[in-house]
């Protein structure tokens, strides 16, 4: 199966340059999730990997083969679209077939191919219906359908869950997971939404501005961001932003407080004495008493989930959020102490934001 290597890849519209020098190695079979803010470049590197946008510059090798100056259906890509694309006059299978009979394929193996791709995504029963018959959900199925059936090299996808509703995107993000490990092909998948490029992804590519702001697994990203604006995009509710004041190990707080951190007592190195930006998540926060470390907070809003509860309090100018546990409701907006899993936190230069290690 063929690797993906984009090498130096530039794109410009007039004087906007929209992607900046990019260069990406996706290995056979790895799921890919490019991620960004709107307007971050992610979209335009897909198409332009599709060939449905020309590059002004770079190159772009499938399979030990350039592809930079192939037109699109030379280039042995299969992409699902944002929109369905479906045809309206035409049925279930026909819509799954089109690609295969503009191929000149042979009637049994198109039969064979609908049915097995029809069976995969659970649409069987759907084949002699209309686009305008089916839901949200099976729509984007039939889509995904007309995709797989190619014996492509690679599959690209477009946000194709921004259209749906918040249930259906959650059981089609497990169908594509479960359809990428049957398959074993290579997918790289757009989307500005951080839960879908967490719970999707193998690796991600989290751009900015036409930049690759930083690479690597979900984990990775989450647990060690290379600066604050990937601890900010990654992560619901986001991550808290403190400044701070850190002098011979201790930490204040703008309302005063004072936290012990890293003295180099265990063998690290010691933070050094500065101002710093504290970033520290929701769920690095929790309503117990007597911890090592703990802070004084007065609970102003509770926000229920069912599973969990995020508590919402004022700390001199900013307002945090944290998980707490499932039962705590708004009669419980008072005055606590919440434990900090400072290990857990990050510190970012309050100048360039990049994170202290």
């Amino acid at each position: 199966m063929p690797d993906l290597s984009l090498t130096n890849i530039n794109k410009y519209y007039g004087d906007v340059h929209a992607v900046k020098g990019v260069s990406i190695d996706v290995t056979a079979g790895e799921f890919v999730v490019l991620v960004g803010a709107s307007g971050c470049g992610k979209s335009t590197l897909l198409r332009s990997i599709a060939g449905l946008e020309e590059i002004s510059g770079g190159d772009i090798v499938l399979g030990g083969r350039s592809i930079a100056g192939l037109a699109p259906r030379e280039r042995n890509i299969a992409m699902v679209f944002q929109s369905y694309a479906l045809y309206p006059f035409l049925n279930v299978y026909e819509n799954i077939a089109f690609g295969l009979r503009a191929r000149k394929m042979p009637q049994a193996e198109i039969d064979h191919q609908v049915s097995w791709a029809a069976g995969l995504l659970d649409i069987g029963d759907y084949l002699k219906r209309f686009p305008r018959e089916l839901s949200g959900g099976q729509r984007q199925r039939v889509a995904i359908g007309r995709a797989i059936v190619r014996d492509a090299d690679l599959y690209l996808f477009d946000e194709p869950l921004s259209n749906l509703d918040a249930k259906l995107r959650d059981g089609m993000r497990e169908e594509i997971k479960r359809l990428h490990a049957k398959l074993g092909k290579t997918f790289i998948y757009v989307t500005h939404d951080q839960i879908e490029a967490m719970t999707l992804a193998e690796r991600i590519i989290l751009l900015r501005d036409g930049e690759i702001e930083q690479a690597g697994g979900p984990l990775e990203l989450f647990e060690r961001p290379d600066n604050s604006y990937v601890a900010g995009f990654l992560g619901s509710p986001p991550m808290n932003f403190v400044d701070v004041t850190v002098a011979g190990g201790v930490m204040t707080l703008p309302d005063g407080q004072n936290l012990v951190v890293n003295n180099g007592s265990r063998g690290e190195a010691p933070l050094k004495d500065g101002k710093f930006i504290w970033g520290v998540r929701p769920e690095h926060f929790s309503h117990t008493e007597g911890g090592d470390c703990t802070l004084r907070a007065s609970l102003e809003v509770i926000q229920p989930t069912g599973s969990r509860s995020y508590g919402t309090f004022h700390l001199a100018g900013h307002h945090l959020i944290a998980e707490l546990e499932a039962h705590v409701g708004e009669q419980d907006t008072r005055d606590v102490t919440l434990s900090v899993a400072l290990e857990r936190t990050t510190f970012f230069d309050p100048k360039s934001g990049d994170a202290i290690r």
